[in-house]
Protein backbone atom coordinates (compact mmCIF):
# COMPACT_ATOMS: atom_id res chain seq x y z
CA UNK A 1 0.00 0.00 0.00
CA UNK A 2 1.47 3.62 -1.18
CA UNK A 3 2.32 5.97 1.82
CA UNK A 4 0.66 8.90 2.05
CA UNK A 5 4.00 11.07 3.20
CA UNK A 6 1.54 13.35 5.00
CA UNK A 7 1.54 13.50 9.10
CA UNK A 8 -1.06 12.03 11.58
CA UNK A 9 -3.43 10.63 11.93
CA UNK A 10 -5.02 13.10 14.37
CA UNK A 11 -8.84 13.16 15.37
CA UNK A 12 -10.48 15.67 13.35
CA UNK A 13 -11.64 17.84 15.78
CA UNK A 14 -11.15 21.88 15.82
CA UNK A 15 -9.03 21.81 18.97
CA UNK A 16 -6.94 19.24 16.92
CA UNK A 17 -6.77 21.12 13.89
CA UNK A 18 -6.25 24.99 15.59
CA UNK A 19 -3.01 22.64 17.35
CA UNK A 20 -1.80 20.80 15.04
CA UNK A 21 -2.00 22.72 11.62
CA UNK A 22 -1.77 26.50 13.24
CA UNK A 23 0.14 28.14 10.29
CA UNK A 24 -1.91 29.66 7.49
CA UNK A 25 -0.50 28.15 4.37
CA UNK A 26 -1.57 25.76 1.50
CA UNK A 27 -1.80 22.17 2.09
CA UNK A 28 -2.96 18.73 1.46
CA UNK A 29 -4.52 16.32 3.27
CA UNK A 30 -6.61 12.89 3.65
CA UNK A 31 -9.45 11.93 5.77
CA UNK A 32 -10.68 8.47 7.22
CA UNK A 33 -10.11 6.39 10.04
CA UNK A 34 -7.61 4.11 11.92
CA UNK A 35 -8.54 0.32 12.14
CA UNK A 36 -5.81 -2.04 13.71
CA UNK A 37 -2.70 0.76 13.26
CA UNK A 38 -3.79 1.59 9.27
CA UNK A 39 -5.40 4.47 8.42
CA UNK A 40 -7.87 3.77 5.71
CA UNK A 41 -8.70 7.01 3.61
CA UNK A 42 -12.31 7.98 2.16
CA UNK A 43 -11.39 11.61 0.82
CA UNK A 44 -8.65 13.78 -0.18
CA UNK A 45 -8.28 17.29 -0.37
CA UNK A 46 -6.70 20.42 -0.58
CA UNK A 47 -6.72 23.80 0.24
CA UNK A 48 -4.76 26.70 -2.13
CA UNK A 49 -4.22 28.95 1.35
CA UNK A 50 -5.38 27.87 4.81
CA UNK A 51 -5.47 23.73 5.29
CA UNK A 52 -6.42 24.20 8.82
CA UNK A 53 -10.18 26.68 7.31
CA UNK A 54 -10.46 23.74 4.88
CA UNK A 55 -10.06 20.97 7.55
CA UNK A 56 -12.42 22.51 9.76
CA UNK A 57 -15.35 22.32 7.40
CA UNK A 58 -14.88 18.66 7.98
CA UNK A 59 -15.28 18.35 11.21
CA UNK A 60 -18.10 15.71 12.05
CA UNK A 61 -17.88 14.15 8.63
CA UNK A 62 -15.02 12.27 9.44
CA UNK A 63 -13.20 10.70 12.35
CA UNK A 64 -9.36 11.62 11.47
CA UNK A 65 -6.99 13.10 9.37
CA UNK A 66 -3.27 13.55 8.02
CA UNK A 67 -1.94 16.26 6.64
CA UNK A 68 0.81 17.74 5.10
CA UNK A 69 1.94 21.76 4.23
CA UNK A 70 3.35 22.89 0.94
CA UNK A 71 4.59 25.93 0.11
CA UNK A 72 2.66 26.51 -3.00
CA UNK A 73 -1.49 26.18 -4.17
CA UNK A 74 0.22 24.19 -7.18
CA UNK A 75 2.42 22.04 -4.86
CA UNK A 76 -1.09 21.41 -2.89
CA UNK A 77 -2.62 20.75 -5.79
CA UNK A 78 -0.23 18.17 -7.09
CA UNK A 79 0.10 16.08 -4.00
CA UNK A 80 -3.64 16.01 -3.81
CA UNK A 81 -3.87 14.56 -7.13
CA UNK A 82 -1.18 12.17 -6.37
CA UNK A 83 -3.33 11.12 -3.50
CA UNK A 84 -6.56 10.93 -5.45
CA UNK A 85 -4.90 8.15 -8.02
CA UNK A 86 -2.80 6.40 -5.21
CA UNK A 87 -5.88 5.56 -2.74
CA UNK A 88 -9.13 5.72 -4.89
CA UNK A 89 -8.84 6.93 -8.38
CA UNK A 90 -10.74 6.10 -10.90
CA UNK A 91 -11.73 3.18 -9.43
CA UNK A 92 -14.05 5.18 -7.25
CA UNK A 93 -12.66 4.05 -3.78
CA UNK A 94 -12.50 7.41 -2.31
CA UNK A 95 -15.78 9.26 -1.07
CA UNK A 96 -14.62 12.24 -3.80
CA UNK A 97 -15.57 10.05 -6.92
CA UNK A 98 -13.87 12.58 -9.35
CA UNK A 99 -10.47 14.10 -9.21
CA UNK A 100 -10.17 17.84 -8.02
CA UNK A 101 -11.07 20.88 -9.92
CA UNK A 102 -7.69 23.43 -11.05
CA UNK A 103 -8.01 26.71 -9.63
CA UNK A 104 -9.67 29.46 -11.46
CA UNK A 105 -7.78 30.89 -14.19
CA UNK A 106 -4.66 27.72 -13.47
CA UNK A 107 -3.85 25.52 -16.50
CA UNK A 108 -1.84 22.98 -14.08
CA UNK A 109 -2.05 19.07 -15.47
CA UNK A 110 -2.83 16.01 -12.95
CA UNK A 111 0.93 15.16 -12.81
CA UNK A 112 -0.14 11.43 -12.80
CA UNK A 113 -2.91 11.02 -15.58
CA UNK A 114 -2.80 14.49 -17.32
CA UNK A 115 -6.73 14.69 -17.18
CA UNK A 116 -6.98 18.35 -17.47
CA UNK A 117 -4.29 18.26 -20.51
CA UNK A 118 -6.55 15.61 -22.09
CA UNK A 119 -9.69 17.21 -21.03
CA UNK A 120 -8.52 20.88 -23.02
CA UNK A 121 -8.05 18.69 -25.96
CA UNK A 122 -11.23 17.30 -26.37
CA UNK A 123 -13.14 20.54 -25.92
CA UNK A 124 -10.55 21.95 -28.23
CA UNK A 125 -11.68 19.63 -30.57
CA UNK A 126 -14.98 20.24 -29.94
CA UNK A 127 -14.88 24.05 -30.59
CA UNK A 128 -14.48 23.46 -34.15
CA UNK A 129 -17.86 22.18 -34.94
Amino acid sequence: MPSTGLNGPYPLTHPEIRRVASRTSPGAYALGESRNGTFYINYVGRSDSDIAARLSQHVGAYSQFKFGYFGSPKAAFEKECRLWHDFGGPSGNLDNKVQSARPTGANWQCPVCNVFREAHRLLSGLSRF
